[in-house]
């Protein structure tokens, strides 16, 4: 027997949409990054992660350059979001990110994802916490 999985999808709930949720990351974060990515990890109180992004001008002038990276990212979050603690995260880009090709980009974006369960802790780690905090109450 083969273990079901769930859909690695890239619905509404796992995105930051408002501005007043990019603020509270930026206010309140841990920084994760080298010198070509940084994510900035605040946690949620959801079950879930979610994802923001801020991709400058100044970092990449061409739009093609900028939805590569974006397509990128959304396209590793997915993949992982299991794994993710229950985070807010915004990932900036720095313009030396440009001279990495596409799989350097996702290696990288892949090992900021590993020291942010790292530090913060996989989505069990987590759910456990809580349940513990629970029975305390």
């Amino acid at each position: 027997m083969t273990e079901k999985q769930e859909p690695a999808n890239f619905p509404r709930e796992l995105r930051l949409l408002t501005a007043k949720a990019y603020k509270q990351v930026f206010a309140g974060s841990s920084r994760f990054g080298n010198r070509h990515i940084t994510i900035l990890a605040a946690e949620n109180g959801l079950a879930h992660p979610r994802l923001g992004m801020a991709v400058s001008k100044k970092c990449a002038k061409k739009a093609v350059d900028r939805n590569r990276l974006k397509r990128l990212v959304r396209e590793n979050f997915r993949q992982h979001q299991h794994t993710l603690p229950a985070v807010d995260l915004v990932v900036m880009f720095r313009p030396t990110v440009l001279t990495l090709n596409n799989a350097l980009v996702r290696e990288q974006i892949e090992l900021q994802w590993h020291f942010i369960q790292k530090k913060i802790g996989s989505p069990q780690t987590v759910l456990q916490k809580e349940e513990n905090d629970l029975q305390t109450e």
